[in-house]
């Protein structure tokens, strides 16, 4: 599978959160799995480490490259024709990040690894 995971199933993959439900850690944990992770996430996460929303074991600049190379997580770029996918989207979800993974899943032919299921209302095969 090529998943492209969620910010928030990151963030709890590598901080061993429970929240992160068995079939997905296995996914991420599984070699023959592609596991893709938008720089609109790192965006995401940047912004709320600095406005104090997000809280991480280490420095930014230190955990999010490690736990990168150590999972074995590609990154995913934006590009044009995802910003273009962006603008034509319906409103089923209002947070820009979670649009942008959406739009990105759909130019890519992604699975989303994500808990949130108002991803199921564009039509994209989400895994949880």
């Amino acid at each position: 599978m090529r998943l492209l995971l969620d910010t928030h199933a990151f963030l709890w993959f590598i901080m061993g959160d429970s929240r992160l439900s068995s079939a997905a850690r296995a996914a991420i944990e599984n070699p023959a799995d592609e596991k893709l992770l938008s720089v609109g996430s790192l965006w995401e996460m940047a912004i709320k480490v600095s406005l104090g929303k997000l809280t991480l074991a280490e420095p930014f600049p230190q955990i999010i490259p490690r736990e990168l190379k150590r999972n074995g997580f590609q990154l995913l770029p934006m590009s044009l024709a995802h910003a273009s996918h962006v603008s034509s989207m319906p409103f089923h979800h209002r947070d820009p990040f979670d649009r942008l993974l959406v739009a990105q899943a759909m130019e890519e032919s992604l699975v989303v690894l994500s808990a949130d299921t108002h991803f199921d209302l564009y039509g994209i095969k989400r895994f949880w």
